[in-house]
């Protein structure tokens, strides 16, 4: 991959908005990468036991199934090489600290390498892994598209024009329309530092296929990821 540290691996592709992995980002762009965690594991599972802190292994080990290790383990090694690359430094000394939640102020927030500008976000669903790094705040999600059950329950915390719009989609187009907003709030909800502990229907995002609707101090694309797939970004607008 030209232009890539020679330390990652060939199948962590960038995504849209992606550019090489420059000190910093001077430019003050988003990176996004893009990969596939069954393209990844054999190179990088063997990796999370020397790159991986103790809070990071002890997450791993809390759970139960093979393969959801296995994306954690593949997702955190990654953003540890990536995080190395930016940064200049070794990736098993990149240092991972949680910030306060905005909402109870607990040491639960976000996590972030403190004393940088660098800013980061990751996200991992099914087979896919999500990783964007930026010098402003910025959030990402990619989703698999959910089953009709799981739109008609989750979809009733959506905001209420976000509602109205998937119930007037074909039955047979609301997953996808309902994975598309979803990352969308998302993406939005990591970056500000809150997630889920904002309640989604406070935001209108839009479910349109043009675009996320627009929201005050922030930049909301899609992110291409594949049939079956959706994915955002949010990154918050520099001043």
């Amino acid at each position: 991959m030209r232009h890539c540290p020679r330390h990652l691996p060939r199948p962590l592709t960038p995504a849209a908005w992606a550019g090489p992995p420059d000190r910093l980002l001077p430019d003050g762009a988003p990176r996004l990468w893009l990969a596939r965690i069954p393209d990844l594991r054999a190179g990088l599972v063997p990796l999370a036991e020397s790159l991986l802190d103790d809070g990071e292994k002890a997450r791993v080990a809390a759970l139960r199934r093979a393969e959801d290790r296995d994306a954690y383990q593949v997702t955190h090694t990654a953003l540890r090489l990536l995080l190395g690359a930016y940064l200049g430094t070794a990736p098993s000394d990149v240092p991972l600290v949680r910030r306060a939640c905005p909402v109870c102020r607990a040491r639960h927030g976000p996590p972030t390498v403190p004393y940088t500008p660098l800013r980061f976000s990751v996200s991992r669903s099914a087979d896919l892994c999500l990783l964007a790094f930026a010098r402003t705040a910025v959030g990402v999600d990619v989703e698999r598209w959910p089953a009709p059950e799981v739109v008609a329950d989750v979809g009733e915390s959506l905001h209420p024009l976000e509602r109205a719009a998937l119930d007037a989609c074909p039955p047979v187009r609301r997953p996808a329309a309902f994975a598309r907003v979803w990352t969308r709030k998302e993406a939005y909800l990591k970056g500000l530092g809150t997630g889920l502990g904002r309640p989604p229907h406070l935001d209108h995002l839009g479910i349109s296929t043009y675009g996320a609707r627009p929201v005050p101090g922030w930049a909301v694309s899609d992110v291409a990821a594949g049939v079956g797939y959706a994915a955002a970004v949010a990154v918050a607008e520099r001043h």
